[in-house]
């Protein structure tokens, strides 16, 4: 009998169904646009492919998937809604919500006038029917800022959903220019298909009759009566609710942060506390356990903290979070806590320079005997010396794909892994170091006999998350990664002087590159600042 427990099921997150209903909805928005874009081709491509696409969203399947979607997206985002206690928001989050919660009555029309007609009245989908019935400014306008509704919401959510993943990044300006370029041909497919009817006088196949037509705008009616009732019981169960917790006896809890204590109603997020008493708190993703940017650090009793959800494990699991680090725009308190953001922003800086995470690789480069050098040489032979060593290594590390970043003293800090994957920075970073010994070694030839010393130096290398931005005072910043990995990456430069080697790479970047195998047996150091010893490799000479 095989002893082995079987593999538990993971029911998919409230995060999940919001992730992949959003992307069935943002699909079919966009083979909408794809199709008016057709018209700019002819009617009759639009209208061979409206029919084709119709084939499938008409069907079971296709029914199934497109308002299955429909009414999770909706229901989580109106839940989402209830839980907020408070509604202070970032402009672009709040931009997204406004147009989120507006698309129904919007569509609404759209709804009726296609998909109802053909339920009810048998009445195809047919590009001559519709634009012959919105062919005026007032009509054409609202059609054409429905479509731009619908497409700017998915945009944004897919924008604060992928904004901190490297990919997105590198591909961002091309993504951009899809996301505007979409609508502006099919508003264009629109017109096209608009004058080529003027001119050529192609009727309708089939067109609603007048007792049919008031069927569907009664339906149509119905729909945004039905919905619009439907979100302002929400609104208003807010308001009563938010009236009942702010009652003097109503149950209150205490956060105390490190400059100010604050109270707040019973059932708020620490994020929500932020916001609300204009504490400055970071939140890239808006709140969604995505970002992992508003964690916190909490003190006090466990019962007045419930167990992360399962997108907030997952997210302080990716971030390698200790026990006492919280999500704030996840994190509930039943009771008085203490907590300490642990990004705070700066006044004035924009989301975009306030840090974010990387899974990156770091190299250190140090000079040996650079004290005795510099006791022997006057200082414009130093100046000499340290222009030509950052001149070696930062094309060597340019060369191989990184950024050199720091030049401090005698030392060079290189990151890599910034637009690409963690193996490939290992890689890389492994290149640039196999460079740096090539130039170094070709220079000390004669710089011997110039100065009077045999030129040396050591690496260390190391590889991790670490959160990479700006950081510094008013004018004067500099971009940088700050975290575990970079303090690791600098102390094993130091353990390469004690080792008497060239580079000192940790074991588990020599995995991600992908030659861990071939550098020998680890060894087991301890590093200053890390509580636990780490495996790293000696390596004498860098190779290819």
């Amino acid at each position: 009998m095989d002893s082995r427990s079987p593999t538990r099921l993971r029911f998919p997150s409230r995060r999940n169904f919001r992730w992949a209903s959003g992307v069935v909805l943002m699909g079919y928005v966009a083979a909408h646009l794809s199709n008016h874009a057709l018209g700019l081709v002819s009617l009759a491509t639009a209208e061979a492919a409206l029919q084709a696409v119709s084939t499938f969203w008409h069907g079971v399947a296709g029914s199934v998937l497109l308002y299955g979607a429909a009414a999770v997206h909706v229901v989580l985002a109106a839940v989402a809604l209830w839980e907020r206690r408070s509604l202070r928001m970032p402009p672009m989050e709040a931009v997204r919500l406004l147009l989120g919660f507006a698309l129904p009555l919007l569509l609404a029309a759209h709804l009726t006038a296609m998909r109802w007609a053909y339920e009810a009245f048998a009445i195809d989908a047919s590009y001559a029917r519709v634009i012959r019935g919105l062919w005026s400014p007032g009509a054409a306008s609202f059609q054409l800022a429905m479509m731009l509704a619908a497409w700017t919401h998915g945009c944004l959510g897919l924008h604060l959903a992928l904004r901190v993943r490297p990919a997105y990044r590198r591909h961002f300006h091309l993504l951009f220019a899809a996301a505007v370029l979409l609508p502006v041909l099919a508003a264009l497919g629109f017109f096209a298909m608009g004058r080529e009817l003027q001119w050529t006088g192609t009727l309708p196949a089939q067109m609603p009759t007048a007792v049919q037509r008031a069927a569907l705008d009664a339906t149509e009616q119905d729909v945004k009566w039905f919905y619009a009732l439907a979100l302002l019981a929400l609104l208003a169960a807010r308001q009563l609710r938010a009236w009942y917790e702010r009652r003097p006896r109503k149950a209150s809890i205490e956060l105390r942060y490190p400059d100010r204590t604050v109270r707040v109603p019973l059932g708020w997020s620490v994020l929500e506390a932020s916001r609300a008493h204009d504490i400055a708190h970071l939140s890239v993703c808006g709140g969604r356990a995505r970002c992992s940017t508003c964690r916190v650090r909490v003190l006090g009793p466990a019962a007045h903290a419930e167990a992360p959800g399962h997108d907030e494990r997952r997210t302080l699991e990716r971030v390698r979070a200790p026990d006492d680090v919280r999500l704030a725009c996840q994190l509930r308190p039943h009771g008085d806590l203490a907590v300490t953001p642990l990004f705070a922003p700066r006044a004035g800086a924009q989301p975009g320079r306030l840090g974010r995470e990387h899974d990156i690789a770091i190299l250190f480069v140090d000079l040996r005997r650079w004290s005795g050098l510099s006791e022997r040489q006057w200082p414009f032979d130093l100046v000499y010396v340290l222009d030509r060593y950052f001149a070696i290594v930062g094309a060597a590390v340019r060369e191989s794909g990184g950024v050199p970043n720091q030049f401090i003293g005698d030392s060079v800090m290189a990151i890599f892994g910034l637009d690409v994957d963690l193996p490939t920075a290992c890689r890389q970073a492994m290149r640039a170091a196999e460079l740096i010994g090539e130039r170094m070694d070709a220079w000390s030839a004669g710089f011997e006999s110039q100065f009077g010393q045999r030129l040396d130096f050591g690496m260390g290398l190391h590889a991790g998350r670490a959160a990479v931005g700006e950081v510094g005072y008013l004018e004067t910043t500099t971009f940088t990664a700050v975290g575990e990995v970079v303090n690791t990456a600098s102390r094993l430069q130091d353990q390469s002087k004690v080792a008497e080697t060239r580079l000192v790479i940790s074991v588990f970047a020599a995995e991600q590159a992908g030659i861990a195998d071939t550098l020998g047996e680890p060894e087991m150091v301890t590093v200053r600042g890390r509580s636990e010893p780490l495996a790293v490799l000696h390596v004498p000479r860098p190779a290819p």
